[in-house]
């Protein structure tokens, strides 16, 4: 079968693209279509073409992997629409499923476009740090009116087709068969003319409509580059004839797509790809299926965590050891579906049905018929421990038993069970509710099975799952409390806490590190910090961050910690902190002095990556794009940065080096070798097969 075949419905000839999974635009298509447009063109008895995707699909858009390619290689969007554009009979995009990215431009450069009903359509460039380059920028605004077009184009988010067809972009709405109906309606319009040319249209906006969109995206898009190149063209739509603004987005669409953002939102969209693939798990891995689910602990991470299977319409049973916990994480979880129902996000409807899947109880024994138990009490070994003994005397055969513990070991929770093949970590981060990341994390004895079925569970609560391994703070946060080391000694040597935020904000993170410190509660770092000493058989810590615990400030929960907060919750320094900081100078016989900008921000960020680099050469992170997703959907890394290894590669791997050895630091080996070598993460990860 060719990749896109040719049917004569009598007089309409039919274009079928056969380019699974998703027909992407990918070399053979345009081949293909053009090919079918020839035929069309040289046979009189045609007098009009459909363009259906085969399979699920219209076409999901462009091959991304393309976008690397000289431009003699990549298959030419831009030449195939010009053609269709222009093409003398009537042509048709039958649309189901999805049409996104190039797949909607080339509908928009069909005379007409017909979709099913549960169809989707969009511009979702934006997201790979591009822009719409075949035609979107200055078609789309031609059709749905200005502010929409910028709407759909910054959001990158598509609308349904029955919307679609409200705002004129779907010109019929196809029940029963789409090829069919498509025909049909092909057959209807053979004879318009002249051909209605979304080229040719004219669209009208008030200029305030872009002075708006360009202030709003210094909130949305603070510091990426693509979404005003989006309200320029989105302006030269209106400004300028459509022949000036289709050549200015090839230009403008190569300048955003050789930008270091594009090449780091590329990276994470293919990094988060990867992430799902493990080595020695296949299709035919067997899972279990996850039908109802335990929660011991109802407090803020046991109420999250409860909420992902709620929205999922898993049955939760949820254990807590005192009514009057149960009562309050219950009062919680309904709060914050009715503040969701507020919004206009659920319906009331929709929170009673999720809280009658919610069943409260003080006896751990009503978890005897779950599928899954997840613990989720205080960080806390004994604790823990405890309650995997009895978890383990309950759960019925086949259960998986896992534990929500950030840093703790996994394996020595497993060993209190007599089945420690079905014990897993499995990490949310907080809110468990809103977060996207899960670390999962995989002991030594975990199962495939169950490894399997955890991975396919992230997906069902839509979570992105990450598999790591084994040792204190897994990945994410025993990257974070080496960052938090580094962040400490900045202040120690001389800066103040807002300066260490300030830079990190400025390269596009929401929270610095005490910012985010505050947010997640002081006291449980210091409580981390204390085990840690306790296990190496340390003294106490001592540092001007523990001072500020056993001051009684905790953070944004008291209100004070190394800001204060008021109502806004916007923290402010506070003189007391700062004074308490330089005692603590005075104290260690630390002489402050002035760091700049870029001393901040190097090594902060190259702290995270050089303890990546060595969890990646210890195997607790299976790829350094698997870091990268953790550090984009658990700690709030701006994805145009790549996360934090994406970030070293685009600085390079020598000059990331050359910085930590110039501030004293020892680059790990794994770093060292591929610096010397002149490689980068993404390449290692290739080298073993990881990518």
């Amino acid at each position: 079968m060719s990749i896109v075949e040719q049917t004569r419905e009598g007089d309409v000839l039919v274009l079928t693209i056969h380019n699974p999974p998703v027909n992407a635009f990918s070399p053979g298509v345009p081949e293909g279509l053009h090919a079918g447009l020839d035929a069309a063109e040289g046979d009189e008895g045609v007098r009009s073409v459909v363009i259906i995707g085969g399979g699920r699909t219209f076409i999901a858009g462009a091959d991304i992997k393309t976008f690397d390619l000289p431009r003699e290689q990549a298959p030419d969007l831009r030449g195939f629409i010009t053609r269709l554009d222009a093409f003398p009979k009537p042509t048709v995009a039958a649309i189901h499923g999805t049409a996104l990215g190039g797949g909607l431009e080339v509908a928009l450069a069909c005379t007409y476009r017909v979709a099913t009903k549960d169809a989707q359509l969009g511009l979702p460039e934006v997201k790979l740090g591009v822009l719409p380059g075949a035609g979107g920028t200055q078609r789309l605004p031609r059709v749905v009116g200005v502010p929409k077009a910028l709407e759909m184009m910054l959001s990158g988010n598509p609308v349904k087709a029955t919307e679609a067809q409200q705002l004129g972009l779907v010109d019929e709405l196809v029940e029963g068969d789409l090829r069919e109906g498509a025909v049909a309606f092909a057959r209807a319009h053979a004879d318009a003319r002249p051909l209605p040319r979304i080229s040719e249209r004219s669209a009208q906006a008030d200029p305030q409509v872009f002075a708006a969109a360009r202030e709003g995206i210094k909130k949305t898009h603070r510091g990426q580059l693509s979404p005003g190149l989006i309200v320029d063209l989105a302006e030269m739509a209106v400004t300028r004839p459509f022949q000036e603004g289709w050549e200015a987005e090839a230009r403008l669409f190569m300048q955003a797509k050789d930008s270091p953002q594009s090449r780091g939102l590329r990276h994470i969209f293919f990094a988060e790809r990867e992430a799902g693939k493990i080595p020695g798990l296949t299709r035919d891995t067997p899972t279990t299926e996850i039908n109802s689910a335990g929660i011991i602990g109802a407090g803020t991470m046991g109420g999250g965590i409860a909420m992902n299977f709620l929205n999922a319409g898993i049955p939760v049973t949820i254990v807590e050891t005192a009514q009057g916990a149960l009562d309050r994480g219950l009062a919680v979880i309904r709060k914050n579906y009715e503040n969701t129902a507020k919004k206009g996000r659920m319906t009331v409807e929709d929170v009673e049905k999720r809280m009658a899947l919610l069943t409260p109880t003080l006896n751990m024994e009503d978890l005897a018929d779950a599928d899954i138990i997840i613990e989720a009490v205080f960080e806390n070994m004994d604790v823990k421990k405890d309650i995997f003994t009895r978890l383990d005397a309950i759960a019925k055969p086949g259960a998986i038993l896992a534990t929500n513990t950030s840093t703790l070991d996994v394996n020595e929770i497993a060993a209190v069970t007599g089945r420690p093949e079905s014990v897993i970590g499995l990490h949310f981060f907080s809110p468990a509710n809103v977060m996207r990341l899960l670390e999962i994390v995989r002991a030594e004895k975990t199962s495939d099975s169950v490894l399997a079925t955890s991975l396919a569970l992230a997906k069902r609560i839509k979570k992105v799952g990450v598999v790591v391994g084994v040792c204190d703070g897994f990945v994410g946060n025993r990257m974070i409390h080496r960052y938090g080391d580094e962040a400490r000694k900045l202040v120690e040597e001389g800066a103040k806490p807002e300066d260490a935020d300030a830079a990190m904000n400025a390269l596009g993170l929401p929270m610095g590190p005490f910012q985010m410190s505050d947010m997640a509660g002081l006291d449980i770092g210091y409580a981390i910090r204390q085990h840690q000493a306790k296990v190496r058989g340390e003294p106490e810590p001592d540092g001007w961050l523990d001072r500020i615990v056993e001051m009684g400030r905790k953070g944004q929960k008291t209100g004070a910690g190394i800001y204060d907060y008021g109502e806004d919750r916007r923290p402010k320094p506070n003189a007391d902190v700062q004074a308490l900081i330089e005692a603590y100078r005075a104290e260690k016989g630390v002489q402050p002095r002035a760091l700049n900008p870029q001393e901040l921000t190097e090594r902060l960020v190259y702290s995270l990556v050089n303890e990546g680099a060595q969890i990646l050469d210890e195997g607790i992170a299976q790829r350094a794009g698997d870091i990268d997703v953790i550090y984009i959907y658990g700690y709030g890394f701006p994805p145009y940065r790549g996360g934090p290894m994406g970030y070293a590669d685009e600085v390079g791997l020598k000059n990331v080096v050359a910085a930590l050895e110039g501030y004293g630091q020892t680059p790990a080996p794994l770093l060292k070798r591929l610096a010397q070598e002149g490689k980068t993460f993404a390449g290692y990860d290739r080298e073993r097969g990881q990518s």
